[in-house]
C-alpha cells in the first residue's frame, strides 16, 4: 500500500488504488449504506436552491460545522465503521481529521459538478483525503486559469486519493455523469475544519 505522486502542475496529488483491501472495502461499503443517515442536500447553484444529484451526509466532531453551496451543515456523529478508517488515515498522513463528507452516487446519473474545496474554514492549503467505495468512477481535474492542464483518474473500490498543497487553489474537480450502467459508489472526503 503505497501513496504514489500523481504528476500535475500546480497541484499536489497522491494516489493508492488499493489502499483498502477488497474484503475491508466491501465491509465498509455495506456498513456505511446501513448506518449513515443519508439525505438529499439542498444547495445553491446560480442563485437557486436545488436538490443535489446524490445522497450526502456531513459527519464529524461536534464543533466541525461546515458551510458550502450556500448551506450550513451541523455534523452527524461518527458511525462505528468510520472510526478505524479515520485513525488509519491520521496515522498515514499525519493530519488530525475532524470531519468527513460522505456522498452516495446511486448510479451513473448521480454526479458532482465542477468545484474546489476552498471554503475558508478549510484553510489555505487543505489536505483532502478521498476514499472511493463501490463502482469505479472517473474523477476529473481542470486548472482554473489554464484549462488545458487537466487530468482524469479512474477511482476504483478501496482507492485513496489525497489532494493537498495548492491543489484546491489552482484546480476545480468533478465527478461527471455517465450513461454506462453502474452500481452504487460511496465517496468519503476527510477534512479538517479549522475553528474560527
Amino acid at each position: 500500500m503505497v501513496l504514489s505522486p500523481v504528476p500535475l502542475p500546480d497541484a499536489e496529488l497522491r494516489f493508492d488504488p488499493h489502499w483498502l483491501g477488497p474484503v475491508e472495502a466491501d465491509a465498509l461499503l455495506e456498513g456505511l449504506q446501513a448506518q449513515v443517515p443519508w439525505s438529499v442536500h439542498r444547495i445553491r447553484i446560480f442563485g437557486r436552491d436545488v436538490d443535489s444529484p446524490r445522497l450526502s451526509c456531513w459527519i464529524g466532531d461536534p464543533q466541525a460545522h461546515y458551510r458550502y453551496s450556500g448551506a450550513d451543515f451541523a455534523p452527524h456523529p461518527w458511525p462505528a465503521p468510520l472510526q478505524p478508517i479515520r485513525e488509519r488515515l491520521q496515522e498515514t498522513l499525519g493530519v488530525r481529521f475532524n470531519s468527513v463528507l460522505a456522498n452516495q452516487y446511486r448510479d451513473g446519473r448521480d454526479a458532482m459538478g465542477w468545484h474546489s474545496d476552498d471554503e475558508p474554514e478549510l484553510g489555505p492549503e487543505p489536505v483532502i483525503a478521498s476514499i472511493s467505495l463501490g463502482a469505479t468512477r472517473r474523477f476529473a481535474l481542470k486548472h482554473r486559469r489554464q484549462p488545458e492542464r487537466a487530468l482524469a483518474l479512474e477511482l476504483p473500490h478501496g482507492s485513496l486519493l489525497v489532494m493537498s498543497g495548492a491543489t484546491q487553489r489552482n484546480y476545480r474537480h468533478a465527478l461527471p455523469r455517465t450513461t454506462r450502467p453502474l452500481g452504487v459508489r460511496i465517496n468519503l472526503t476527510f477534512r479538517r475544519i479549522l475553528s474560527r
